[in-house]
């Protein structure tokens, strides 16, 4: 199993009408140049403003080779 979610009929077709639709593209692409404008010290303060949203939970793993 590949862990990848399968998608519905519904969703697929969705996705089809997005991927024609040109404004979407545009907005895309603004996004994307947008993001590739930042900087590391933007990355940061985006993370650092958004932390409490994320609940974070710790998983319990028990290993015993204490690598990496």
């Amino acid at each position: 199993m590949s862990g990848s979610i399968k998608l519905s009929e519904q969703e697929k077709q969705e996705m089809a009408l997005d991927a024609k639709d040109g404004n979407r593209a545009k907005a895309f692409r603004s996004a994307r140049m947008l993001r590739q404008k930042g900087n590391l010290d933007d990355y940061i303060d985006f993370l650092s403003e958004n932390m409490g949203a994320i609940p974070v939970v710790p998983t319990k793993r028990k290993t015993d080779h204490f690598k990496l």
